[in-house]
This record gives structure tokens, C-alpha cells and sequence, in this order.
């Protein structure tokens, strides 16, 4: 999308955003785009395909003829993805969706979407990460036994100094999230961003 030769009169002169890439990005710039050679990057791959089932996710909702209460449903899924992508834009749709009685449907579905793929743009960081982790973990904070909770804790710091996948600390929080029945938790998106063969947050970034 970016890497393309660009002609002055009859000699290549630089690269950059070819013509075609140009108009789309201009239109659509929340669109999720990624050059193909860049996908052999973990860190790229991942955000890229996060931000593809973000987008397939959000015309599954927006497809027939929703209801205040679906975006509110979907919203409230999509909590912790947004958080971990980009926290203001966690909090921006959060007040655009309590707020929602107040505005027209069709700008209300178009100022929603637009600043939810803006979000999925934003590369998910580390420390933002570990954020939403140990926000998971307060949930078992009066159920979890002190030693199970360590455990989860332990494995966070390793994911936070580089020494694990995310998928470490995350598996074992999903298991105790199935264990205990956290309903907020089961239906958050970012337990599960897309399928599992595609083996997102396998690698250590």
C-alpha cells in the first residue's frame, strides 16, 4: 500500500502511497491496511488481523436494524479490546454510547464506527496489556484464593518483561474466568479477538 514506486514524467522518482491506496486511505482512513511483507512482523500481523475482526464484527452489528440495546451489548464486549488498543478512545465511545438517545441514529451508527476503527489502528502496547490483565484479575479479588491469584500475577510479570506470550497469562485467566462463572469477563471479545488457528499472541513481541 505504501511501498510503491512513484513516477515524475518518465523516471521513478521516490516511494510512497500508490494512487489507488491513496483515494481508499483518504475516504476510509479508519480501514484496516497493512503491506503484505509487513505481515511477517508478529506485532504488525496481529494488530492487523485484530483490527480485520474488529471491523467484521462491527457490520455484523450494524448490518440489520439494530437497537440501542445491541450497540449497548456490543459496546460493553468490546470493553477491554478498546482498552488495550486505545484508552481514550475506550472512554470517547463509552460516553458516545450513554449519550446515545440524544443523537440522530445515522450519525450516532457513523460517529460510533469511525472511532472504533480508529481504535483497532492503534497498536495494542505491552503496558496496555498488562492494563486490562490486571483489571481482569480484580474481578476474583473475593473469589480467587491468594495463591491462584499469585500465580496469574507472576505470569503478568513475565509477559511484562518479555519472558511469555500474552497467550500465557491470558489461557490461565480464561480458565479461572470458565471456572468461576464471570459473566462480564466470558463475553469480553478479548478473550478470543479471532480464531484460534490463527494463533494470535502465541509470540513473544
Amino acid at each position: 500500500m505504501e511501498r510503491v514506486r512513484l513516477y515524475d514524467r518518465d523516471m521513478p522518482s521516490r516511494t510512497g502511497v500508490g494512487m489507488f491506496a491513496q483515494v481508499l486511505l483518504a475516504e476510509w482512513p479508519e480501514l484496516p491496511v497493512e503491506e503484505e511483507g509487513r505481515l511477517h512482523d508478529p506485532f504488525l500481523r496481529e494488530t492487523f488481523l485484530e483490527a480485520v475482526f474488529a471491523t467484521a464484527r462491527l457490520r455484523e452489528l450494524f448490518r440489520g436494524a439494530w437497537k440501542t440495546k445491541d450497540l449497548v451489548a456490543f459496546h460493553t464486549a468490546e470493553k477491554l479490546s478498546l482498552l488495550a488498543h486505545d484508552p481514550e478512545a475506550y472512554r470517547e465511545l463509552g460516553r458516545l454510547v450513554a449519550r446515545q438517545a440524544e443523537l440522530p441514529r445515522d450519525e450516532l451508527q457513523a460517529t460510533y464506527s469511525r472511532r472504533f476503527l480508529l481504535a483497532f489502528r492503534q497498536p495494542a502496547s505491552r503496558g496496555r496489556h498488562v492494563n486490562v490483565l490486571q483489571h481482569m484479575l480484580g474481578y476474583f479479588k473475593d473469589t480467587l484464593p491468594s495463591e491462584l491469584r499469585h500465580e496469574v500475577l507472576d505470569l503478568v510479570e513475565d509477559f511484562r518483561a518479555g519472558l511469555v506470550p500474552l497467550a500465557v497469562p491470558l489461557t490461565l485467566l480464561r480458565h479461572h474466568v470458565r471456572a468461576q462463572g464471570v459473566a462480564y469477563l466470558a463475553g469480553q471479545t478479548y478473550l478470543d479477538p479471532a480464531p484460534k488457528r490463527l494463533k494470535l499472541r502465541s509470540v513473544v513481541i
